[in-house]
């Protein structure tokens, strides 16, 4: 059949260029000649061949390592639980702690396991003021009143000593500071603080007439709501409140004479 002369079909130049994937590219590669292809063809097979000659990679991710290692390290600890902690049985050593005679002043730090803190600094010291270096009972008396609120006549909780520990005839001193940078430095300020009290209340007999005053006693026990004198939670002041030095005896009461009656 004999098309008109006009009428043509498209034709497609020989050069148009055809895309082929890279895999029918390699298939076409391996099943022509070497020495037919062009140069970079040549190079494309060459480095197909070898990327398929290396082994595919049978590893782990990195998390799977981190998690290997760390049960390496569990059971290198739980294998020293088992054969070495045994072995420190012959080490063992009962525990005495030191007499408060021979060591009444006492430290205390906070720690917070390595991490920073403003409290971490703080020291404070609380030592019995009957193991004080202290001349007689005129000296413990101004000791008491120098060293104010931070007396008590029972040990604070946070001292580490027992109230059954038989130092405690006259209270106990607690000073604290964290006021300085460093721990060493107000640990410094603390103990010669406690050196300058002990020297004024060694070096004369003044305020040997002043009475204690015990008002900060009284309001913690207010606060606790364990008594002491004034209004107290939950309860009206009565005649329970007043000193007893106030009151009058019952001869008193008895001999005093009868109150008139008010007339209206």
């Amino acid at each position: 059949m004999r098309l008109p002369r006009g009428c043509t079909l498209p034709v497609r130049a020989a050069s148009s260029s055809r895309h082929f994937s890279a895999s029918v590219l390699c298939q076409v590669a391996r099943r022509s000649p070497k020495f037919l292809l062009r140069e970079e063809d040549r190079l494309d097979v060459d480095f197909e061949a070898d990327f398929e000659d290396e082994p595919i990679p049978n590893d782990t991710s990195s998390a799977g390592h981190i998690l290997l290692q760390q049960q390496r390290q569990t059971l290198y600890y739980m294998r020293l639980i088992e054969h070495e902690m045994p072995k420190l049985v012959a080490f063992r050593k009962p525990f005495n702690p030191p007499p408060l005679e021979a060591t009444p002043l006492v430290v205390r730090s906070i720690s917070y396991g390595g991490e920073e803190h403003p409290a971490s600094v703080k020291r404070s010291i609380v030592v019995p003021v009957s193991k004080l270096p202290l001349k007689n009972d005129i000296a413990i008396h101004k000791m008491k009143l120098l060293a104010g609120v931070r007396w008590s006549p029972e040990p604070p909780r946070d001292a580490g000593i027992s109230p059954s520990e038989n130092a405690g005839d006259h209270g106990y001193i607690k000073i604290s500071c964290e006021d300085f940078p460093k721990p060493a430095m107000n640990l410094k300020w603390v103990s010669d603080t406690l050196d300058r009290l002990i020297d004024e209340a060694n070096n004369n007999e003044r305020f040997a007439d002043i009475p204690l005053d015990t008002r900060h006693l009284d309001a913690k026990a207010q606060k606790t709501n364990k008594g002491g004198r004034g209004a107290q939670k939950g309860r009206h002041p009565s005649i329970r409140d007043f000193p007893q030095e106030w009151l009058p005896s019952p001869r008193q009461i008895q001999s005093a004479p009868p109150q008139a009656a008010s007339t209206a």
